[in-house]
């Protein structure tokens, strides 16, 4: 249904699991998603970030349609060089702070989005920390930075 509406968007499918979709369109799919009343997915239930390695980025959308008790999630890959996706904040309003912190952790910048800044770490923070390239920080401000966790499990 989505590649009839949205012509050479869709990346692949698997209607148990996931929707996999290039970035281009994420905006116009997302708005079609919630307004389409055979859809109606009018709640984002969730959105995160992952390194999924080879240098690629992904951001997944768990969404859920109240009406009509259906689920699905949209996963959206981009390069670590040009981790650029269209924020959908403006329709689910939700989003924002999903959106924050996936930008505040690995670095994936949403355009359009109203406030993306930092939501967890400190403004002067350097780095992403949940990309697999990360190196953690000896100090931070002349406090140390504690590399091993343990004991936290």
């Amino acid at each position: 249904m989505v590649n009839e509406k949205f012509p050479g968007s869709l990346v692949n499918e698997n209607t148990e699991t996931h929707i996999q979709l290039a970035p281009d369109h994420w905006f116009e799919i997302a708005r079609w998603l919630k307004s389409e009343p055979s859809l109606s997915f009018d709640s984002l239930q969730c959105q995160t970030g992952i390194d999924i390695g080879e240098n690629t980025l992904e951001a997944r959308y768990n969404l859920h349609s109240m009406q009509h008790n259906h689920y699905t999630e949209i996963r959206i890959s981009v390069s670590i060089d040009k981790p650029t996706i269209p924020s959908v904040e403006q329709i689910w309003r939700i989003a924002d702070w999903f959106e924050r912190e996936t930008y505040d952790m690995l670095g994936i910048e949403f355009s359009d989005h109203r406030d993306l800044r930092r939501i967890l770490l400190p403004d002067d923070w350097e780095g992403w920390p949940l990309r697999k390239d990360y190196q953690v920080q000896e100090t931070y401000h002349g406090i140390a930075v504690p590399k091993m966790k343990e004991g936290w499990e």
